[in-house]
């Protein structure tokens, strides 16, 4: 599987539980927030001043 900007934090850590630590790394801590189960990677990245592309390719290096 390949991530994707419109992939919800959920589903990618649903995917895989040790991703964690990449999104940890831009500053991503809101695993137990309830908009984990609804805000997409894009809208996560843009809230947080992330650059998705960047984001995406650490998480598919990671996988």
């Amino acid at each position: 599987m390949k991530f994707n900007k419109d992939m919800t934090i959920a589903e990618v850590l649903n995917a895989n539980e040790n991703l964690k630590e990449v999104l940890m790394g831009f500053g991503m801590h809101c695993f137990s927030c309830p908009c984990a189960l609804s805000e997409t990677l894009e809208e996560a990245a843009e809230v947080h001043e992330i650059d998705i592309d960047l984001l995406l390719e650490k998480l598919n290096q990671a996988k």
